[in-house]
């Protein structure tokens, strides 16, 4: 495994196989301060500087084990690479890269940024640090299933952990610049890793990747030039949250199913925002939700839930306004869309329900964004990932061909 700044080797790590993530992505992120720091300092000349760090710089690759691996790639990397946080500050994102097994097609494989759906704030939640017992998997290991059919069609599939999940610093939940930032910078790194990864690729994601898919498509093709973004695929977009904090401080009964967001909307405000204290939006009664967040993943925080009084969930006196203006900016109804976007939707979701979904997308319409829309009879929050691969690749498929598909808006 190597470490690699700039096209210029720092060091490299042994792989003996029993190396642990965790110690890699902890050597990767040190050098990385190391370099920020030295190339930051005042009083140097250009010259005496370390290597700029780059956003979609590649730092580190390694052979991909265990969970995450998608069977149908003929190589699997875990790596890290060089995105940005909320303030523009550079940070390492970790990620994976999956490569088909068959021949690069002239100009190389397309490829498909996957951004994965809420699994939670703690680094354990990462998709590149899953395992078959991991309290992420349930929801993780069904999706692989599809994106391995991507793999198997020809695609790279380059899956984001998003800044802050699976690397050192608070995650930035549901913040659509992060979400766009590793999305896209994700799909620089895997073309450092090799050369038959094209330039042709598409946002995809579901739920919180469904919103990460949407501002990378109104942000990413400014943000990569020399890439060539075709098209975003939302399936269920995670959509405008600024309501969530008055309902929630309610403390109605009805409130109970909801409990589990309140920490990740908070974690997520203050990793974007410092000024914003997630703390000061909990009670002493409801302080295992953060815990339970800070320490596990969605799974975890539910399990807790049932001990939180609903009417004690969210602080007395605490700032709404300025968590509700925060999270007013993350609402992708607002964005214009520069490529080409599928919105796909099952009709039983109780998570993001359709006529959400819908109202998004006429908003987006409304803004001059060219969306089309497909909702699926019968099918929930989940088992829409699989129930619309077959419209999503042939989404993907006319817009390699240069076809404009069919009903946009």
């Amino acid at each position: 495994m190597y470490l690699n700044f700039g096209g210029v080797q720092v060091f490299s790590l042994t792989n003996h196989g029993g190396a642990r993530r965790a110690g890699v992505l902890a050597a990767v992120t040190a050098t990385t301060v190391a370099l920020v720091a030295a190339g930051c300092s005042n009083g140097e000349s250009e010259s005496d500087r370390a290597v700029a760090l780059e956003p979609g710089q590649l730092l580190s690759s390694q052979e991909l084990r265990g969970a995450p691996l998608l069977p149908s790639a003929g190589r699997s990397e875990l790596v890290t690479y060089v995105s940005q946080n909320a303030q523009g500050d550079p940070v390492v994102v970790s990620g994976s890269v999956s490569i088909p097994r068959t021949p690069a097609p002239e100009g190389g494989w397309p490829v498909i940024s996957w951004a994965h759906g809420t699994t939670g704030v703690s680094d354990i939640c990462a998709p590149s640090n899953d395992t078959p017992d991991g309290p992420a998997h349930d929801y993780l290991g069904g999706v692989d299933q599809t994106l391995d059919r991507y793999v198997a069609d020809g695609y790279v599939v380059v899956q984001t952990d998003y800044v802050g999940l699976g690397t050192p610093g608070g995650h930035p939940y549901m913040d659509g610049g992060t979400e766009a930032n590793a999305v896209v910078d994700i799909v620089r790194a895997s073309r450092a890793l090799d050369g038959s990864i094209g330039d042709q690729w598409y946002a995809m994601g579901h739920s919180q990747g469904g919103h990460a898919a949407l501002f990378t498509a109104a942000q990413g093709a400014a943000r990569a030039p020399e890439l060539d973004l075709r098209g975003a695929v939302a399936i269920a977009p995670g959509n405008d949250t600024s309501a969530t904090p008055q309902y929630l401080a309610a403390g109605t009964p009805e409130v109970a199913p909801a409990l589990a967001f309140l920490p990740l909307i908070v974690l997520g405000a203050e990793a974007a925002d410092p000024s914003i204290d997630a703390d000061s939006y909990v009670t002493p009664e409801s302080k295992p939700l953060l815990t339970a967040a800070r320490n596990g993943c969605v799974a975890q925080i539910r399990d807790v839930i049932g001990s939180v009084p609903v009417d004690k969930a969210f602080a007395p006196g605490a700032d709404i306004d300025k968590l509700v203006t925060y999270l007013k900016k993350q609402a992708p109804g607002q964005l214009t869309l520069t490529v080409p976007t599928l919105v796909l939707q099952g009709t039983a979701d109780t998570l993001i329900a359709e006529p959400g979904s819908k109202a998004l997308v006429q908003s987006l319409c409304g803004n001059g964004s060219a969306v089309a829309y497909k909702t699926y009879e019968g099918a929930d929050h989940r088992s829409a990932v699989p129930q619309s691969f077959d419209d999503a690749e042939q989404f993907f498929r006319a817009l390699q061909a240069g076809e404009t598909p069919a009903g946009l808006c």
